[in-house]
């Protein structure tokens, strides 16, 4: 089977390690345990091909930034025709404490853009989602600059072992299904 695993950031070097690319820090995570780097250039994307036991796995990256993720997503999963069940998608949310992450299939964008811009894309709600908490700030106006924030040191530990936890939950929903990692994954 085919799955496409998508991380959701902004391109360029200012947007690195910030709140926002958790999602490109996951996908580089799941290529790095397979030894590989998403490096190749198509589909308005950087994506990497691996192959995990009898599947094969799209790991991309959008470079259409945040709210036009939709176009990347939809390239690539009409030249392979990837089902929509099979679709992954990992990005930050803002109403889940940093060190939770949630799983869910289907549903609406709740505000993401980029979860926006993919269903109008593809035109379809039920693809999973890893949504990684990022925490939210005291303010609602200081939003924008929370998610474009980098993790702060007493942070750092925090990310990176719920970055290993993105990898297991996405080998989960692979080999056994959304609603056994969603039992296995999802915090209270």
């Amino acid at each position: 089977m085919r799955f496409l695993i998508v991380g959701l950031g902004n391109p360029g070097a200012e947007y690195d390690d910030t709140r926002h690319n958790i999602g490109f820090k996951a996908v580089d995570n799941i290529a790095s345990k397979f030894g590989t780097e998403i490096k190749r250039k198509g589909y308005s994307s950087l994506y990497e091909e691996i192959n995990c036991s009898e599947n094969k796995l799209f790991l991309i990256k959008p470079q259409t930034f945040m709210n036009r993720s939709g176009k990347a997503v939809h390239e690539i999963k009409s030249f392979y025709k990837i089902p929509t069940e099979n679709l992954i998608v990992i990005y930050d949310e803002l109403d889940i404490p940093l060190g939770n992450l949630k799983i869910k299939s289907g549903g609406g964008s709740a505000g993401h853009n980029g979860i926006r811009s993919i269903l109008n894309s593809i035109g379809d709600e039920n693809f999973s989602r890893i949504r990684f908490g990022i925490g939210k700030p005291l303010r609602r106006e200081k939003t924008v600059g929370h998610v474009l924030s980098k993790f702060a040191k007493d942070e750092k530990q925090i990310v990176d072992d719920m970055i290993t936890t993105v990898y297991e939950a996405v080998i989960e929903i692979i080999e056994n299904g959304v609603e056994s990692a969603m039992n296995k994954f999802n915090n209270n």
